[in-house]
Order: C-alpha cells, then sequence, then structure tokens
C-alpha cells in the first residue's frame, strides 16, 4: 500500500478481482471488414484515434467530418483523413515512432462503438485522396491503418453516462470555451478577442488552413 492506494500489480490479481471475461467478449474480435463493420463506418462522423510514442507516453485525439469520413481501401486497411487544426500532430508523431494505434467510432444516438486497433502509417498522397475531399478540402495526408483487431463494443458505457440524453445535457453549466482557454492559458489575446474568434465565425473556419 502506498499514500492510502491499494495497487493490483499483476495480472493474477486483476484477474481474481474482476473475473474471466464472457465466451462472447473473446471470440467477438476480427481481422477483416465485415459487411456491418463497413455499414457502421459509413454512418459515423466521429472517432478517437489512440497512439503512444516510443517510450509508451499516450495521446488521443479526435477527428470528425460527415458519415463515411473514413475511407475503405480495403476489408483490412482504412485511412482517416487529415484536416485543418492547431499543427501540434502530436498523434502523427507518435505513429512515425510507434505505428500501433487504436481507434474507436460512434454513431450519434446508438450506445454501441466500434473498435479497431491496427498499425499506422501517413501517406502525404494516394488514389483516394480525391474521394476524400470535403467542401473544397483535399486532404494534406492521411492515416492509413492495417487492421489487426476490429469488434463491435457494449453499450454499458453510454447506457450509465446517458450520453445522448439531451435531459442530461448542461452545456452552459461550464463558461465560454474562449473563458477557459483564458484562464489557463497565458494568451496574447484579450477574452474579447478570444471570444470573437471562437464565436459564430469559428465553423466557417473548419477547412481552411
Amino acid at each position: 500500500m502506498r499514500d492510502g492506494f491499494v495497487e493490483i500489480t499483476s495480472e493474477d490479481e486483476l484477474r481474481a478481482l474482476v473475473g474471466p471475461p464472457k465466451p462472447r467478449a473473446v471470440t467477438k474480435e476480427r481481422t477483416r471488414l465485415h459487411h456491418w463493420d463497413r455499414e457502421w463506418l459509413a454512418r459515423s462522423p466521429f472517432c478517437l484515434v489512440a497512439t503512444s510514442d516510443a517510450d509508451g507516453s499516450c495521446d488521443v485525439s479526435p477527428k470528425g467530418d460527415p458519415p463515411g469520413f473514413t475511407h475503405v481501401i480495403d476489408d483490412a486497411t482504412i485511412a482517416v483523413p487529415d484536416r485543418p487544426g492547431n499543427r501540434r500532430v502530436d498523434g502523427f508523431r507518435n505513429v512515425l515512432a510507434n505505428p500501433h494505434v487504436g481507434l474507436i467510432y460512434l454513431v450519434p444516438g446508438r450506445t454501441e462503438t466500434l473498435r479497431i486497433n491496427g498499425r499506422a502509417r501517413l501517406v502525404r498522397d494516394a488514389p483516394f485522396f480525391g474521394e476524400m475531399v470535403v467542401k473544397g478540402h483535399r486532404p494534406d495526408l492521411a492515416l492509413v491503418v492495417e487492421i489487426e483487431q476490429i469488434f463491435f463494443h457494449c453499450p454499458k458505457a453510454f447506457l450509465r453516462s446517458q450520453l445522448w440524453q439531451p435531459g442530461t445535457w448542461e452545456p452552459d453549466a461550464l463558461p465560454s470555451h474562449a473563458h477557459i482557454v483564458k484562464s489557463v492559458q497565458d494568451t496574447e489575446e484579450s477574452l474579447e478577442q478570444l471570444e470573437r474568434y471562437y464565436g459564430p465565425r469559428y465553423a466557417e473556419q473548419l477547412y481552411k488552413s
């Protein structure tokens, strides 16, 4: 025990606490896209991409576009387009050091998710880039993922959190994003300037570098 924490330090301890997985949870893993995986990707406008660097430091990056933004190359390969952002490219730098990635795909209103794990590479051009143009923006690069593991994840986390239940939403319980940015960062811009930047016109700049 350290600092009052009772830690688990082995898989045997972990299994003794949580028990073995149900057979269905073990056998659901696949390595190639099924018809319903393709349909899910065609209807998903949002995913989370998890990466880690060579030392194991992790990053999770959200990716969003119109439904079907992920391009299916074949039954074992997908591509996620990059769009203009803050240019930190934390996840992309991780991929250059460690190609292992994990993705979770959401469909609004659905409580299951599609999980894909595999090996990724950065591609700056390919024949399919023309199919990933949105509002005139052709991506400068894409994350190509060779699928090693794919499965649907159960809905319990979404049911517990009531994520899709509008009655639980309280967006105004927190101050504006501009206010939070000004509070946690030492920015040159004033609060008023940040409010204008993150205001209605912000959505007009989504596909502009």
